[in-house]
């Protein structure tokens, strides 16, 4: 199967491979070393695991289809694998934190630099790798878990390299007090990671509007039918997921009938369709020479029966 079929899920186990794979190598780099350098790189790995393995739970969840208590699909499911990630991000930050102060006070020497710095280097290049297979896939199917746990293996690789530098300068200047700092640093990235991750995590639960590229896409095809003396407003996006939702009002001449409407309608739909795939649309058609078909523009607009 090629990379194109593949499908989230695929994704997933992979990160899960890598994740196992790493967390030996750089434990293991630990243990040969004693840098509480390369035991943040480590703890960072395991925050990988657990996070490989809520995505695939969350993406098998999301691909169910709707049903009668989530008529809209599960395709939300993947915000609850980001939340996680980002919230277990930060534990590891204050983790890392927590083993690294003490050894500002009382630094220790390194051993068997040479082997800990290869072992941490391997493990780099497979999340490296990992990541960008992530990435791609993750904006192919517009998975915001993928997208995510690509961003976070992106951070432990530039975490790993950081960690390798500095211990390079612990064995050339003998200055064992840097182990600590670099893992500090280390920390900190994290911690900007897990917000910059949360953020988007809760930017996609409040429903944020598509892409400005997508909504180009759906206004380029609206202004082909706008030709046609056909004209939209209340025209609404919003994403959850890999899947697209699309609203809007359609104003055609008063004396249609049902039937036209309906194929006009289904006509837009199909349209936008092809440009964006997995879309569910909401299409409310309504007579142009009807002044009420222009008093609901508006986001919300009260309802008679409001408040009741």
């Amino acid at each position: 199967m090629t990379g194109v079929g593949r499908s989230a899920r695929f994704y997933a186990v992979l990160s899960i491979v890598a994740a196992v794979t790493t967390i030996g190598l750089k434990f293991g780099a630990y243990l040969l070393t004693g840098s509480v350098g390369l035991f943040s790189d480590a703890a960072e790995s395991v925050v990988n695991l657990v996070a490989a393995v809520t995505a695939l739970w969350a993406l098998t969840l999301a691909a169910r289809p709707p049903d009668e208590e989530h008529a809209f699909g599960h395709n939300k499911a993947e915000y609850f694998s980001s939340g996680l990630e980002s919230a277990l991000i930060l534990i590891a930050a204050v983790w890392i934190a927590a083993t690294a102060v003490p050894r500002l006070f009382e630094p220790e020497p390194l051993q068997n630099v040479g082997i800990g710095l290869a072992a941490t280097l391997v493990a780099a290049a497979i999340n490296g790798g990992v990541a960008l297979a992530l990435l791609r896939s993750g904006r192919r199917l517009r998975s915001i878990t993928l997208q995510a746990d690509a961003r976070h293996l992106l951070t432990d690789v530039w975490t790993s390299v950081g960690v390798v530098l500095g211990i390079v300068l612990v064995w050339l200047t003998g200055w064992l007090i840097l182990d600590p700092l670099i893992a500090l640093v280390v920390a900190a990235n994290i911690v900007w990671a897990g917000v910059r991750l949360l953020r988007d995590t809760g930017q996609g639960l409040l429903d944020r509007a598509l892409p400005a590229e997508d909504q180009a896409k759906i206004q380029k095809i609206l202004s082909r039918y706008e030709e046609r003396d056909i004209r939209f407003h209340a025209v609404r996006t919003r994403s959850a997921g890999q899947r697209r939702f699309v609203s809007m009002h359609v104003l055609v001449p008063g004396g249609w009938t049902v039937k036209r409407g309906h194929d006009l309608a289904e006509e837009i739909e199909n349209d936008i369709a092809r440009e964006l795939p997995q879309s569910t649309f909401f299409v409310h058609v309504e007579p142009a020479e009807d002044p009420a078909s222009f008093a609901d523009q508006a986001l919300d607009r009260e309802r008679p029966d409001s408040g009741r």
